[in-house]
């Protein structure tokens, strides 16, 4: 088997980072539609300031995220062959990254806001604190302690786009 040249596996990288970022993207345009129709249903006007505190929390996060998401295709057409692959992976991975975090808090925003509004404010917490949890376990915990494991078996440097082919 051959090995990759340092640039077939930068578009490896850019590629396999696409297909992430188009999940995430779906995922927080669906959340961002239901929030923007939120307040033109008619149960809206019965929501406390708390919720309404929240929603725009969730609301901001849900735009944020899907900027962010979205933000390496700009990235892509503004470098469209410059030979500047390293860089737009590495962009693109922050970008993915900082998204998925404002994707977190807009969910775990909209969670409170939900459960608030029909369960009482100290289950509506307890419920939106596990939920944080869970996508934080999922997200973070889970990923960041699967780096350490089998380090003997796998070269998993290509999957960081911070890392430069050699380094």
């Amino acid at each position: 088997m051959s090995k990759e040249s340092e640039k077939q596996r930068w578009q490896r990288n850019f590629a396999d980072l696409l297909q992430e970022l188009r999940v995430a993207q779906t995922g927080v345009q669906i959340l961002f539609a239901f929030l923007l129709t939120l307040p033109f249903s008619s149960g809206f006007t019965r929501t406390s300031g708390f919720q309404k505190d929240v929603y725009i929390v969730s609301l901001l996060a849900a735009a944020a995220s899907a900027a962010m998401i979205i933000s390496p295709v700009a990235f892509h057409r503004a470098l469209f062959r410059q030979g500047r692959k390293p860089e737009l992976v590495r962009f693109a991975h922050r970008m993915a990254t900082g998204g998925l975090a404002f994707m977190l808090i807009s969910m775990v925003s909209a969670v409170l806001l939900v459960t608030d509004y029909v369960l009482n404010r100290e289950v509506a917490l307890i419920l939106s604190g596990a939920t944080a949890l869970w996508f934080l376990t999922f997200w973070a915990f889970l990923p960041f302690a699967r780096r350490s494991w089998g380090e003997d078996d796998i070269d998993d440097d290509d999957d960081d786009p911070d890392v430069l082919p050699g380094d």
